[in-house]
């Protein structure tokens, strides 16, 4: 005989246990059926103590072992489930009036929502039911651990210009620091003994209102050694060339004579050039010391040769001389030369060769380096809708090697703003949550919609919303990540979630609602389908929020810890929020944030028919049950005037008094209305005319009613999930609390 055991409840292992006693020669799988044991959730075995994998499910099991197939909470969905949500005590009231205690489906459906929504960070839990709370790696943006793929305006380590090679070009919204990568390679060349660096920096897609440019920490209007263009999208780069290629090959070999130094290959394949520089230096400098202490000059002479060769590296023609060259001088400081050669477009390599003697003794400074060769490549550069910045730096002692690389820029987007009267403006600079938003949704790097797609009339409400509040959104997105995160994370700092609906993007912000769009009762609640769930607090739940922002004042990681009267800063939450940079909408997130996870502890999951199409997600609905005291609910059967007799009757408080609110032909509420008892039980006396028709024949649905005092007719909820099951809706709502919205 075998023992089997199936857990459904691992934190009450005593109820719901299954126990039996099965024959000898079955497997784990022939167990699985003949027990009918549901493995939609998560589901361990262990066999005499031992786990054992599903690959060995189809094994046999030997006689008198005990079996043991656990059941384990089910978890929230997208792959961020937190372990700390296992171990969260749920207590679940059933209405057991209306519903006979069927409770699987909804709590597996409940359970997800709310722990989708959670995060544990610093040994704290927090919750918020409406808007999902910000992951803890926002401002890392990409997943990849490779060195391009660090953000340099985010990640200190890898703060400065590069040329993140395979990473997308930046977009920036708002008004954010930047240390612009590289759109060509830099490269160098000397004039007069003076080294000059070309640069030419991406900004990012679109267009920008370039507040300050910077080396490090100091304005550029700092350096009289620097110029620079910045180069608006369709524009032409006009300061210098900046397709160039440099030879790898070519790294500081010294020329002698008769030595030839090369070929090297000047441009890759598939490419031409008309252009060539060859720079050379005498770094020891180049003198004779005399007998008298003086410095006697010397001269040095070199000869450069190119030829043209194909794709393959075969030669085109004869070698010829680009040019043959001397420099004179009596100096021990260092000579630093760039030359430059006019060629017919080719691909091209070189050679470099010395034709005098060079002098050895310890008196000469004598010594020919062959520093690099560049190719300008013919081409019609045309970056697309980006903005550029080209500079040309002398370096001095004030501009060093690293701070050339150090170049970063204060810039703020601009951004059409859509207006119902006006429709779309010509960019502007804005900081606007809803035109980023906007921006993300229409733009070829983001989900290329069109206006109709896009809930426009809601955006533009919420941007009034915002931008009296003082809400801005401030980030850079140099990272690979879908379209719904870039708009998820845009939201969140607008405290507000993003979702289709009709195939439109639209939009619904956590604040204050006060009437509810949709009523429902015992009358449109399915039978057996309602629950309410608790989400107790353990030792582990936060009651302070600290919030961790790029600050827009010291362009550094910065953070602020919210909370509200009666918390305690021991039990604090640490998250990132991508795009704030504003400490006093920090802390208002941050507040707003303890709050969700404070109040909004209840939820509540019912089924409906098709009327529970009508709320959309983030819309106030009111529910009416005697069970968990939220009133009394039922039909208006009869109206006669002032007099409404009710399908339930209803009880009066001595000395409080009573409301009955009305649902209307489209599902919504009308009310409430105050009302006296009636001479019967279930009749009650309206003390104002309704604004609607009270419908009690049989032509149509009869009027819904909700009775109670004035707090305790109904309760409202803000709904969080809506899925169409099978004719029937299935409806979440998380339980709404005023105090939430005190910030």
């Amino acid at each position: 005989m075998i023992y089997f055991t199936h857990i459904t409840n691992p934190f009450q292992p005593n109820k719901g246990r299954i126990n039996n006693v099965l024959d000898d020669g079955k497997t784990v799988w022939d167990m699985v059926l003949e027990q009918k044991v549901d493995l939609s959730r998560p589901t361990i075995c262990m066999i005499d103590g031992a786990a054992v994998l599903r690959k060995f499910w189809n094994d046999t099991v030997q006689p008198k072992s005990l079996v043991c197939l656990i059941t384990l909470p089910q978890g929230g969905g997208g792959g961020g489930s937190n372990p700390l949500q296992a171990v969260l005590t749920v207590a679940v009231i059933i209405a057991s009036v209306y519903t006979g205690g069927a409770v699987g489906a909804a709590y597996g459906a409940v359970w997800g929502g709310v722990a989708a929504a959670g995060v544990s960070m610093a040994g704290s839990f927090l919750v918020n039911t409406f808007v999902p709370t910000p992951r803890a790696s926002l401002n890392g943006s990409g997943s990849s651990s490779s060195i391009a793929a660090q953000s340099p305006t985010y990640s200190l380590q890898a703060q400065g210009n590069q040329a993140r090679l395979g990473s997308p070009i930046p977009v920036i919204y708002g008004r954010h620091l930047i240390y612009p990568d590289f759109a060509s390679q830099p490269y160098y060349a000397y004039a007069n003994d003076e080294q000059y660096v070309y640069q030419l920096h991406c900004i990012g897609q679109g267009e920008y209102n370039i507040e300050q440019i910077r080396i490090e920490d100091t304005p550029i209007d700092s350096f009289e050694e620097i110029t620079y263009q910045i180069i608006n999208p369709g524009e032409q780069n006009t300061l210098f060339r900046d397709d160039v290629v440099t030879s790898p090959e070519v790294a500081g070999q010294e020329l002698l004579k008769d030595e030839v130094c090369g070929p090297f290959v000047l441009n890759p394949t598939e490419s031409v050039i008309d252009k060539v520089e060859i720079d050379v230096a005498c770094q020891r400098g180049l003198y004779y010391a005399n007998d008298s202490g003086g410095l006697n000059t010397k001269s040095v002479q070199w000869r450069i040769d190119a030829r043209k060769i194909d794709d393959e590296d075969n030669s085109l023609g004869d070698w010829f001389t680009l040019g043959t060259e001397t420099i004179s001088a009596n100096t021990i400081n260092g000579i630093y030369r760039t030359y430059t050669y006019s060629v017919a477009q080719g691909r091209y390599e070189v050679r470099a060769l010395r034709l005098d003697d060079k002098d050895t003794s310890s008196r000469a400074g004598h010594e020919l380096r062959w520093v690099s060769a560049k190719g300008f490549i013919v081409s019609n550069p045309s970056y697309g809708d980006v903005t550029l910045l080209a500079i040309k730096m002398k370096a001095t002692n004030n501009l060093s090697q690293r701070s050339s690389r150090m170049v970063n820029c204060i810039v703020t987007r601009k951004l059409p703003i859509w207006s119902p009267s006006g429709g779309w403006t010509n960019n502007v600079a804005t900081r606007s949550i809803a035109w980023a938003i906007a921006d993300i949704l229409k733009a070829n790097y983001g989900a290329r919609l069109t206006d109709k797609s896009i809930d426009l009339d809601g955006l533009y409400r919420l941007d009034q919303i915002w931008s009296a509040r003082g809400d801005t959104f401030n980030a850079v997105f140099d990272s690979k990540l879908t379209v719904y995160d870039a708009l998820s994370r845009t939201c969140k700092v607008g405290r507000s979630v993003p979702y289709i609906q009709g195939g439109i993007v639209r939009f619904v912000r956590d604040e204050p609602k006060s009437i509810p769009v949709a009523l429902f009762g015992p009358r449109n609640i399915v039978k057996n389908s309602l629950s309410i769930q608790y989400i107790m607090p353990s030792e582990d739940t936060a009651d302070s929020v600290c919030v961790q922002y790029f600050s827009d004042r010291t362009w550094k990681n910065s953070e602020v810890t919210g909370s509200f009267e009666g918390s305690t800063s021991d039990k604090t939450a640490t998250v990132e929020l991508f795009g704030c940079t504003d400490k006093n909408q920090a802390l208002r997130e941050a507040i707003y944030m303890a709050l969700a996870n404070r109040y909004r502890r209840r939820i509540v999951t019912f089924s409906t028919e098709l009327e529970g199409l009508i709320p959309s997600y983030g819309d106030l609905i009111s529910i009416t049950h005697d069970m968990p005291h939220w009133g009394s609910g039922g039909e208006i059967l009869s109206k006669n005037d002032m007099t409404l007799t009710l399908s339930e009757p209803v009880e009066f408080t001595k000395g409080q008094n009573h409301y009955l609110a009305l649902r209307t032909r489209t599902g919504s509420l009308s009310g409430p209305y105050r009302v006296i008892a009636g001479s019967l039980p279930n009749e009650v006396i309206l003390q104002e005319t309704p604004d609607i028709e009270i419908e009690t024949g049989t032509n149509s649905e009869r009027t819904h009613f909700a009775f109670g005092t004035q707090d305790k007719w109904g309760t409202l909820a803000r709904v969080t999930g809506i899925k169409p099951r099978s004719g029937k809706v299935e409806i979440t709502a998380a339980i709404e609390d005023s105090r939430v919205h005190t910030n």
